[in-house]
Order: structure tokens, then sequence, then C-alpha cells
């Protein structure tokens, strides 16, 4: 019965696990807003978070939606 209990918060933990970025992953990303500043000079903290932010936030769906459509046979 204890097992039932766990299970959900597990779960929970191994999710916000998956969406934690590791560092090389931030470090390529802050690099790529640089680079996309054009090279110039800018605040490497406010890249870093900007990273960070980017990447820990969920993908984003794009703006043109998909349906299904299904025809009866």
């Amino acid at each position: 019965m204890s097992k039932t209990k766990e299970a959900p918060a597990l779960k929970t933990k191994k999710a916000a696990t998956k969406l934690k970025p590791t560092q090389d992953q931030v470090a390529a990303r802050a690099y790529e807003i640089y680079l996309e500043r054009g090279a110039a000079p800018g605040d490497p903290m406010q890249d870093w978070l900007q990273a960070e932010r980017e990447l820990a936030a969920p993908a984003r769906k794009s703006g043109s939606k998909s349906k299904v459509i299904t025809f009866a046979a």
C-alpha cells in the first residue's frame, strides 16, 4: 500500500529531472545567444540565464494547428 502512495511522487521527481538541462546544453545555448547577437559584447550571465530559461521551458507548439480528420467507412 505504501508503494502506491510513493509512486506518484517518484514520477514527478523523474519528470522534473528530465526538464533540467545539463551544463553543457546551457553553455552551448548561451554561446548561440552570443553568436545571434553578432558576437557583440554583452553580459555572459544574462546569456546563461536566458539559455537556462529557454531550455527548461516546455516545448512550445508552433503557430499552425494540425487537425486529424477521420472519414467514416
